[in-house]
């Protein structure tokens, strides 16, 4: 693939790498891998070709023949060349972030560089970025696209949690807890059963239900609106069994 002034729809860079598995010249990884059958290893990428001048070389920042800057930034483990987006290179997750750094923190269990606000306030998930998305089934872990961590303690990508809130969906693919917090929905929920008695033969009619949000196991009146979990009033609930 040709390389322009600005690499390609991926990343801003003057260089093409040599894919250490084929021998082709790309862009990026990520043009390599859609263009073959096969996965480019970045972190064995030894030489990359100007894009100004066509000399092959050693991979580095500038060009040994024109000093041409192949990219603002430059990782020497992940061969990243980038325009800088405030980018460091994180050695527990063996990989370049977009930062600043400062704004973020890697939590050990999570295995995974998080926001600072979110430290010592997020729910741990031994190693969870190295699942794969539950929406798109995609890569988390090394995926350009930013991942949303949930109530409990899971991940999915940003664009798949908004197009999920989108859909009307607020639980969690994985666990079924609510996504977000949804007191004003269950509020919402609690007014519209209030207008909407049920008829008088179904008026003591109870249920089981088990909540998804707090686990706990209640005998409720029944409503074809909602069961409403008596423990913590999430409406996030399953019935089981027959009616009482």
């Amino acid at each position: 693939m040709a390389a322009t002034p600005d690499g390609c729809e991926h990343y801003v860079r003057s260089c093409l790498l040599k894919a250490p598995c084929c021998g082709k010249f790309y862009v990026c990884r990520l043009c390599h891998d859609g263009e073959e059958k096969h996965q480019l290893d970045r972190f064995k990428v030894r030489e990359v070709r100007c894009a100004a001048c066509s000399t092959i070389q050693e991979a580095q920042q500038t060009c040994k023949e024109c000093d041409v800057k192949f990219g603002e930034y430059y990782c020497d483990v992940c061969h990243l060349f980038d325009k800088d987006k405030k980018q460091y290179h994180c050695q527990p997750c063996g990989i370049c972030r977009i930062g600043p750094k400062e704004k973020y923190f890697h939590c050990t269990k999570c295995n995974l560089c998080l926001a600072t606000d979110l430290k010592d306030n997020h729910k741990c998930v031994e190693n969870v970025s190295r699942q794969n998305c539950p929406v798109c089934m995609e890569d988390i872990h090394t995926s350009r696209i930013g991942a949303h961590v949930l109530p409990c303690g899971h991940l999915l990508h940003k664009t798949c949690f908004d197009d999920m809130c989108i859909t009307g969906a607020y639980r969690c693919p994985l666990c079924m807890r609510s996504a977000f917090n949804m007191k004003e929905f269950w509020e919402d929920q609690d007014k519209e059963i209030a207008q909407s008695p049920m008829p008088t033969e179904y008026r003591d009619t109870t249920v089981k239900i088990i909540c998804n949000d707090c686990q706990a196991h209640c005998t409720v009146s029944f409503h074809v609106l909602g069961l409403k979990c008596s423990s913590c009033g999430s409406y996030n609930t399953a019935q089981y069994g027959g009616s009482l």
